[in-house]
């Protein structure tokens, strides 16, 4: 009997590798055939790993290979954290959702649009704060108009945005804005007395995952290098605006650690969570229509929820499919229309592959 168990064991492992060289390989090709330097994916469930790796280079025309240790600039999937961190100070009774932006603020509210007083975390962190785009591609304001250290450098910009923007007047469902994210992110600073990266990073601590911000090559030149889309390489600096935008969109973390927050999130999706019940976190999905806290969702039969990054150099998925308990991550280090296109096809074989219908 132990030698058949163990001749089953060999073979269910076998089948396995088989499955993961088989996906390894088609992955890879895509990477080629759509010019990206490297990839990294996983297929995740509640409580295991299903397929992770890491293939390519780290740098294009560089022999250095792609490992899963690797950090990938997260984008606005930073939003995920953000509105976690949010409902667990929130739930600790540091701040509430109804808690408004000049309550905490209050000097600045005098000179910046009155359309703007009455807006919420809640409003913030949903997009339900009528407040125009601003990314790092906006001319104005210049570094020259915002001083400081990290945090009075986001308390400027917002100075400055709730003056001189003013609120979208048209009606729609959500108002997709890094800034809301900024303000949400000063609230937090506000209600803790910490920073925003000093926040993250106690979370960081508690979920056992590594939270860093800003291109990764710029700690360490061994890290990926982000891509443009004509593929040159963006060399370590840092970024100011994207430092205003911090809880929008700056941090960095490698698949493995990032695999461990959304296996966290499906765990709660299942009620398994120590710290929020089933219904709160299906609020944070799926609470309200095309976005909630954190999350866009797609209301099918699979109930996905989701979130996409580029900031510039980078490309990042998550797709969550609650129904069949299963998740799908891809980072890429360059950002263009065709590395784009490449992930989607990756993501539609994986979710077949995995019994998901297709997001696309």
């Amino acid at each position: 009997m132990k030698k058949i168990l163990s001749v089953f064991t060999l073979f269910l492992i076998y089948s396995n590798l088989c499955y993961c060289q088989k996906s390894s390989q088609f992955v890879d090709s895509i990477r080629i055939k759509y010019n990206i330097p490297e990839i990294a994916y996983a297929v995740v469930s509640s409580d295991s790993v299903l397929e992770i790796n890491a293939l390519g280079y780290k740098k294009i025309n560089s022999s250095s290979k792609a490992e899963l240790a690797d950090r990938f600039r997260l984008g606005s999937i930073t939003k995920t954290i953000t509105a976690y961190l949010a409902a667990i100070l929130v739930k600790e009774g540091k701040i509430k959702w109804e808690t408004k932006f000049f309550d905490l603020y209050p000097e600045l509210k005098a000179k910046s649009n009155p359309k703007y007083h009455n807006f919420t975390l809640r409003d913030f962190i949903t997009f339900r704060a009528q407040i125009p785009t601003w990314s790092y591609g906006n001319e104005k304001p210049t570094q020259k108009e915002i001083k400081g250290n990290n945090p009075e450098q986001r308390y400027e910009f917002m100075k400055w945005f709730f003056q001189k923007s003013s609120p979208i007047s048209e009606k729609q469902d959500v108002y997709l804005s890094n800034p809301s994210y900024v303000a949400a992110g000063l609230m937090l600073e506000k209600a803790t007395g910490k920073t925003y990266e000093a926040l993250i990073q106690e979370l960081g601590k508690n979920l056992d995952i590594s939270f860093d911000f800003g291109q990764p090559n710029l700690k360490d030149e061994n890290q990926p290098w982000g891509h443009d889309e004509n593929l040159i390489p963006e060399k370590p600096a840092l970024n100011y605006k994207l430092n205003w935008l911090s809880s929008a969109g700056n941090i960095n973390v490698s698949l493995p650690d990032y695999c461990k927050f959304v296996q966290m999130q499906l765990l709660g999706l299942q009620g398994k969570s120590k710290l929020f019940t089933a219904e709160e976190f299906n609020d944070m999905h799926f609470g309200l229509s095309e976005f909630s806290f954190g999350w866009y969702s797609e209301r099918n039969k699979n109930q996905y929820s989701f979130h996409n990054g580029n900031p510039g150099t980078f490309l990042t998925k998550v797709y969550i499919c609650k129904a069949a308990n299963k998740a799908f991550i891809l980072f890429a280090n360059v950002q263009s229309k065709k590395a784009d296109e490449g992930l989607v096809f990756i993501l539609k074989e994986l979710e077949t592959k995995y019994g998901c219908t297709p997001f696309y």
